[in-house]
């Protein structure tokens, strides 16, 4: 999730557990150990520039269960033995606080699509619960009210119950977007089985911002099918619209590091491509059809075999000129959307192409 959210995650989450004397100082402390764990990428970036190692090394060793209980029982004997008083005066409830608002982190990063590595050095793929979007306000909203006013309300009840009310509808939010995304994995599932792709490989994430709006992605032989689904508009079966990808190179570059690195990340959801003799992946979970976040060009045409190359990144076209106006464009299409079935909004393009004509 996006930096503010943490902060005030683990602001929130440890202003509710330390002592109420402690409010400020515990908001002040979880606000630092909430985003803490994102400081990894300048370490990484320290040691690599590699875009294919700062990608998928992110939200790894610092976001694992078996590392951060460990290393906030660290800071928590060090606070206690040469910190500040308030540690050693309730140390139960400020260990439950310093350690409590690190895990929180890697927990909420969990339901983006990003893929978290929580159980690092093990290495199973990355988590990717993949309910809500990097930055949604409507779960951020409750825990940055509820820090505001128990930075005002200090050592008052009213501090308290604004945390505890906060915690309770972020949670509840969560909750609500592992209801949607079931919901339209339900969808998904009766259309994909009837186009014959009952067994294939899918997954489902909410658009920027929401969670009334979702996309699916599903992988066929000869590329993938991309679906989306309005809670609130929608009623039908799911409409699939097919793409291809060159599966056959990226088969034929599958013994290259970082396309078996990139595979493990994202479990497969790529898109293969060649450009000027270079093999480019692109991440299909973040970005939006054509154009998506994370393009890697990693291995060049050669005598009729792929080699591998120094990964470079590709940006997509919407950070290029012109790259604000087609973001808004989207984004604007995107609100329609939400409120419009698919029928009428394929009636509004063609009726607008129709006046253009």
């Amino acid at each position: 999730m996006d930096s503010l959210s943490q902060i005030v995650l683990g602001g929130a989450v440890a202003a509710a557990i330390a002592p109420a004397a402690h409010r400020r100082a515990a908001l002040l402390a979880g606000a630092v150990l909430g985003t803490l764990p994102d400081l990894d990428g300048l370490l990484i970036a320290a040691f690599t520039r590699d875009p294919v190692s700062l990608m998928t090394i992110h939200r790894s060793f610092s976001h694992s269960l078996l590392v951060l209980p460990l290393l906030g029982t660290l800071i928590w004997w060090l606070y206690r033995r040469f910190g500040h008083g308030r540690v050693a005066a309730a140390p139960v409830r400020w260990w439950w606080a310093i350690v409590l608002a690190l895990v929180t982190h890697p927990l909420l990063d969990a339901f983006t699509v990003y893929g978290t590595q929580l159980w690092w050095p093990l290495m199973p793929p990355p988590a990717m619960w993949s309910s809500v979007f990097i930055i949604d306000p409507l779960y951020t909203v409750w825990l940055l009210l509820a820090c505001v006013i128990a930075w005002f309300a200090r050592a008052r009840p009213l501090a308290q119950r604004a945390l505890v009310a906060g915690l309770v509808l972020s949670c509840g939010y969560l909750g609500w977007s592992l209801q949607a995304k079931a919901q339209v994995d339900r969808a998904a599932d009766q259309a994909l089985a009837a186009m014959g792709l009952a067994d294939a490989p899918r997954f489902s994430v909410p658009m920027p911002f929401n969670t009334l709006l979702w996309r699916v992605v599903a992988m066929t032989p000869s590329g993938y099918v991309v679906g989306d689904r309005s809670l609130w508009a929608d009623r039908g079966p799911m409409h699939f619209t097919g793409y291809s990808s060159n599966v056959q190179a990226l088969r034929q570059a599958t013994d290259i590091a970082a396309v078996q690195r990139l595979q493990w990340f994202n479990r497969g959801f790529m898109r293969a491509q060649v450009r000027d003799g270079e093999l480019v992946l692109s991440d299909l979970r973040m970005g939006l059809e054509p154009d998506y976040n994370f393009n890697f060009a990693v291995a060049r045409s050669e005598d009729g075999r792929w080699q591998a190359m120094a990964p470079e990144q590709v940006r997509p076209a919407y950070r290029g000129q012109g790259g604000r106006e087609l973001l808004k464009q989207r984004l604007a299409g995107m609100w329609q959307r939400i409120w419009t079935p698919p029928e009428d909004v394929q009636a509004d393009a063609h009726g607008v192409n129709a006046r253009q004509g």
